[in-house]
């Protein structure tokens, strides 16, 4: 999946929680989003320390 298709989908999350839940809706899910990237990169190998790296580095690995 396209990292602009990932975009769409957080986006539409948080919207469906802001509206239908209010602010604090919102907040929750984007904390619990940011939580579970930090996580799926810890799980898949990655250094903290290397967050964020600009994209030119990216393709050259």
């Amino acid at each position: 999946m396209s990292t602009a298709a990932l975009g769409l989908l957080a986006g539409m999350a948080l919207g469906f929680a802001g509206y239908f839940g209010g602010f604090w809706a919102f907040l929750l899910v984007l904390v619990l989003g940011v939580v579970g990237l930090v996580v799926g990169r810890l799980l898949d190998g990655e250094d903290i320390r290397d967050w964020p790296r600009p994209r030119s580095e990216d393709r050259r690995r």
